[in-house]
């Protein structure tokens, strides 16, 4: 009997049970060291040493502005994150780790490797190309609705 063709809700089902499964896996490892996952996003992006614009910020950690504000505050208020203004355009507010933040990032980033599994590079490599193309193409697709 041949199989019946995959669906889209299929493809929806099996991202989101390994967002979930994954996340919670994450969460494991960052409650040890009282680090929420939406902070985790944050002093992740953050580690390139570029300033990022609050909105880039808010984007990345998925968080609307107001609670991704209220993130930021906490962070600032424990000296791993500060804000400047954008040199470049002075109504924009740039986000930047401290040094502290970026060793706490670097001791958390070592446990969130040694506490996630691994699928191997060769998978990994192939799922995360797989992956950034299904982002490319939806993001295309929405572009192309929006025009």
């Amino acid at each position: 009997m041949p199989t019946p063709p995959r669906q889209p809700q299929d493809l929806m089902q099996l991202l989101t049970r390994a967002e979930r499964l994954a996340a919670r896996r994450l969460r494991s490892v960052l409650d040890g060291d009282g680090c929420s996952l939406e902070a985790w996003r944050v002093l992740s992006l953050l580690s390139d040493g570029e300033g990022h614009p609050m909105t880039a910020v808010a984007e990345a950690a998925f968080l609307p502005p107001a609670t991704l504000t209220k993130l930021v505050d906490q962070l600032v208020d424990q000296n791993l994150v500060y804000r400047r203004v954008d040199p470049l355009d002075r109504r924009r507010i740039l986000a930047h780790l401290t040094p502290r933040g970026e060793t706490y990032r670097r001791r958390i980033g070592r446990e969130v490797r040694a506490g996630m599994p691994v699928l191997g590079e060769a998978d990994d490599e192939l799922l995360r190309g797989l992956l950034e193309r299904l982002v490319g193409t939806l993001e295309q697709a929405e572009q192309e609705t929006a025009i």
